[in-house]
């Protein structure tokens, strides 16, 4: 069956607030994560993965560090016609920058007409999942819908957490959109279930340009994707759900099918984190057939030095990146991304630290992210005394410390 042309976009503009201080100097797709990624190499990778070359990263907020990674990693050939591009805010369509997922797509109509497609892939930036984008494709195409929207079940009990999406009969058709309802009705076949939107869609490029054409005009429109596009396709009767459990990516196992993170706030990146050091991680970075794909610096491999008592070079559940240096240290339950430096008889637990943090002699870090270029002191205690750190540094409703990067650390 011919599956038609295939483009995707992707929306990378948003502020990330509730991420700072990680977004203080960079956009919320361009958080490192893993040790060796940022957020929208996840994403990429997917796209990537499976086949569809053809990508524009829409842009806005703080996207300096993000434009220079995709244009440094995500190379294409152009003689195969592939590419990733960053597109920035480029006011086309008025003075004025994105006004939401929808507005963005709006301003950006040339890049559809650039390359007439058939369908229309609009995936987020920030999210922590594998997906084979083309089972998502091929059922949208025998749907006929105008969009199908990627959904993953969640007990009721966390309805009003998300988007909640209810369908009428097994075709899969949309019924209702509604924003975090706490009057939500369970699934069918899973009364305890309920779909949640993950905010990744399919579009057959038609329907797409008329109805953000239109939305434009409507200046009581949030211009918003999930808020205003979708509703007024499911009006329509033009809207399916995907549910993401049927996707099968290869190389995945029980444990890890159909996992999936938002990692909008710290303690949701928090916790992305701690699931990949678990002796069997809920999301396996190890998956070779379906690899993350990024761009590492040429430096040489993690080296854990000295052995005697009191004073091992050691990592225990965790995972190290290429240029660390473990002097004499313990680090345990953590992520350490390249070119960190632990000394001497310090230890880290439970924690993430990005590229280049350096944690000094007898230093204490637990359950602490610490972005880049930090240098914490001998001596220095993080993660120990909850008064003193709240009066330092930003300490998130689940207790996990943030340092931001380059933070002077007393």
């Amino acid at each position: 069956m011919n599956r038609g042309r295939v483009f995707a976009m992707v929306l990378a503009g948003g502020e990330g607030k509730r991420l700072a201080p990680l977004t203080a100097d960079r956009a919320k797709p361009a958080v490192p994560f893993g040790g060796s990624y940022r957020l929208i190499d996840f994403v990429l990778s997917n796209l990537v993965n499976g086949d569809y070359r053809k990508i524009a990263v829409l842009t806005q907020y703080k996207s300096h560090s993000l434009d220079r990674h995709i244009t440094t990693t995500w190379r294409m050939s152009p003689m195969l016609g592939s590419y990733v591009t960053p597109v920035p805010a480029q006011m086309r369509r008025g003075p004025h920058w994105f006004a939401g997922s929808a507005d963005a797509i709006y301003q950006n109509l040339n890049l559809i007409t650039d390359e007439t497609p058939d369908y229309i892939c609009v995936f987020g930036a920030d999210h922590i999942y594998r997906m084979d984008p083309r089972q998502m494709v091929a059922r949208h195409v025998e749907s006929g819908a105008d969009v199908t929207v990627a959904a993953i079940r969640q007990p009721l009990t966390r309805a009003h957490e998300f988007g909640i999406i209810e369908t009428g009969d097994a075709d899969g058709r949309i019924v209702a959109f509604r924003e975090k309802p706490h009057d939500a009705v369970g699934l069918s076949d899973a009364p305890h279930e309920v779909y949640a939107s993950m905010g990744t869609y399919v579009f057959t490029t038609r329907a797409l340009v008329d109805a953000v054409t239109e939305d434009s005009t409507d200046e009581t429109s949030s211009h918003d994707l999930g808020g205003s596009i979708i509703p007024m396709l499911v009006r329509r009767g033009g809207a399916n759900v995907y549910d993401f459990a049927t996707n099968v990516v290869p190389g995945s196992t029980d444990r890890d099918r159909g996992y999936w993170r938002d990692v909008g706030t710290l303690d949701s990146y928090y916790d992305a984190s701690m699931d990949l050091v678990a002796v069997e991680p809920q999301f396996n970075l190890y998956n070779l057939e379906w690899p993350i794909l990024t761009w590492n610096e040429p430096l040489p491999p993690a080296k854990f030095v000295f052995d005697e008592p009191g004073r091992r070079g050691v990592a225990l559940d965790s995972m190290v990146g290429a240029g660390v240096i473990v002097s004499g240290g313990t680090v345990r339950r953590s992520i350490l991304s390249s070119g960190v430096y632990v000394h001497s008889h310090a230890e880290v637990e439970g924690s993430v630290l990005m590229h280049g943090v350096d944690v000094g002699r007898g230093a204490v870090v637990r359950r602490a992210i610490v972005d880049k270029n930090v240098r914490i002191p001998e001596g220095a205690a993080i993660g120990v005394d909850p008064g003193r750190d709240r009066a330092q540094f930003t300490v998130s409703e689940g207790g996990v410390v943030v340092i931001g990067k380059g933070q002077r650390v007393e």
